[in-house]
């Protein structure tokens, strides 16, 4: 592993990748967001595990352990009561037998995916990759295989880039359930199997812990979780981290995160990996790239930043809705525009595959990335993001699909070349952009739709620029006018 430096405080003892970050906010507020990111624009994650196999939705693992909620019935109907048949039962059950990296890496390649993001350990305490730290991992039980390699191999063969994340942090108390019984019933007082000291390893020592906070204060957990990311991080090399919460654990985390610039720094010269924080004020503590979960910023901001959202649930789950092709693309239209890059994940069925719904998505994407990607790839914020009277809610957890009108313009830019999104495509065939207007902005040379050759008739005048359309659009939604200037 290199050199090895120690830190102080609660991870005197742990060692790190030598190199010119340290473990602190000051140093750590060297970084700088690499070129790959910004251009980047799109990501694919697989945000899939053995809570998968269910079908039946996110937080499967600790929700069987409440009693009367909707994943505790649906277990019990199904496997069995969790005190006999838990969690651990149904990490036995995941297979993966028809996963297929290089087929599904093609897909995502062709939606328009820049880099890809493997789930390396959800809060359900079960490691992904041939884990050096805990029995319970994906090379040695379920599939028998290392799921974060043969997808990093299948990524990095089509030159994407390659990032995992973390849910570790908050384990210690999110697992903390199964440790407890049924209050009424045929099982009342009985313990859950989260209580067996067999398979304390997988459940935790974690009685009496409780959701107040994320994080525990727990020293041996904190070590735990240490390892086993630096293990993650040691063999694969990531050029992204996600950790699921604030930077875990205080030192603890801050060291993390200089392993991971510094793995990097000694891989390339310099560093080229990003670690996303959420629920931070990147102006206040600026050490990797603010990641916004299912949410967006309301305008344009300096700062570099990502939404990471699922077309439905984040495990499969054969209830949910799904975003319809033409809500993802907008959505990554206005994220783009305001500076922020989109994490998407596609959620896998336990086999590995996708459903049909999935596929459609992917390849309606990649339609549509065909004709505008020139307008979404390498580009940054205009002077102007937004133009018209439609914008989503900014914050966490809001993301409503849109009613967009033909007034609604987003704007990104490469060089004098302005790109402007029509996110509705007006009756009246022509579109007025009153922030391309002659005393506002720059004299512009001639219009193209992307997706057609020939340069569109235009007028700039202090009202705006007014673009004669053509009969018919290119793609189905978000169409993207090419300004030349």
């Amino acid at each position: 592993m290199g050199e090895i430096r120690h830190s102080v405080g609660e991870v005197r003892d742990f060692g790190i990748e030598a190199g010119p970050f340290e473990g602190t906010y000051e140093s750590l507020r060297g970084f700088e967001c690499p070129r790959w990111f910004r251009d980047a624009k799109l990501g694919i994650w697989a945000h899939w595990g053995p809570q998968s196999v269910p079908m039946y939705g996110d937080w499967y693992a600790r929700n069987i352990y409440i009693e009367g909620s909707d994943q505790y019935r649906f277990h019990w109907r199904t496997y069995g009561h969790p005190s006999k048949v838990g969690f651990k039962d149904i990490v036995g059950r995941w297979k993966a037998e028809r996963f297929d990296p290089e087929a599904l890496m093609d897909l995502y390649v062709a939606a328009g995916a820049k880099y890809f993001v493997a789930q390396a350990a959800h809060h359900d305490n079960f490691d992904n990759w041939d884990s050096k730290h805990h029995r319970w991992n994906a090379a040695a039980m379920g599939p028998k295989k290392d799921i974060v390699g043969l997808w990093a191999a299948a990524a990095r063969k089509r030159g994407l880039r390659f990032g995992v994340t973390e849910h570790l942090g908050a384990t210690f108390k999110w697992f903390a359930v199964n440790k407890g019984c049924d209050q009424s019933g045929p099982y009342a007082g009985v313990p859950y199997d989260g209580s067996d000291p067999d398979y304390e390893d997988f459940y935790l020592p974690n009685r009496g812990e409780v959701r107040e906070g994320w994080y525990t204060r727990s020293p041996w957990w904190h070590r735990r979780w240490f390892e086993r990311v630096r293990d993650v991080i040691d063999q694969h090399q990531p050029d992204l981290l996600y950790s699921d919460g604030d930077v875990p654990f205080g030192d603890v985390g801050l060291n993390i995160v200089a392993h991971l610039y510094n793995t990097s720094v000694k891989a390339h010269g310099a560093n080229e990996a990003v670690y996303n924080q959420k629920n931070a004020d990147p102006t206040v503590h600026p050490i990797g790239v603010l990641d916004i979960e299912r949410g967006v910023e309301p305008q344009a901001v300096p700062y570099v930043w990502q939404t990471d959202t699922c077309v439905g649930g984040w495990f499969y789950d054969r209830r949910r809705v799904y975003k319809t092709p033409r809500q993802v693309v907008e959505m990554l239209v206005d994220i783009v525009s305001k500076n922020g890059n989109l994490l998407l994940n596609l959620p896998q069925r336990p086999d590995g595959t996708l459903d049909d719904e999935c596929v459609h998505i992917a390849r309606r994407m990649a339609a549509w990335i065909a004709v505008n990607g020139e307008g979404i790839y390498g580009t940054r914020p205009w002077k102007t993001a937004c133009e018209g009277p439609t914008a989503p809610e900014g914050g966490k957890f809001k993301e409503s699909e849109i009613p967009w009108t033909a007034e609604d313009y987003r704007f990104t830019a490469k060089g004098d070349t302005v790109y402007a999104f029509l996110m509705k495509w007006p009756d009246v065939g022509r579109a007025t952009i009153q922030s391309l207007a002659s005393h506002k902005g720059p004299k512009v040379a001639a219009v193209c739709l992307l997706g057609r050759d020939e340069k569109l008739q235009f007028e700039q005048t202090d009202m705006g620029l007014t673009v004669r359309l053509p009969a018919e659009p290119t793609c189905d939604y978000a169409h993207c006018l090419r300004v030349d200037c």
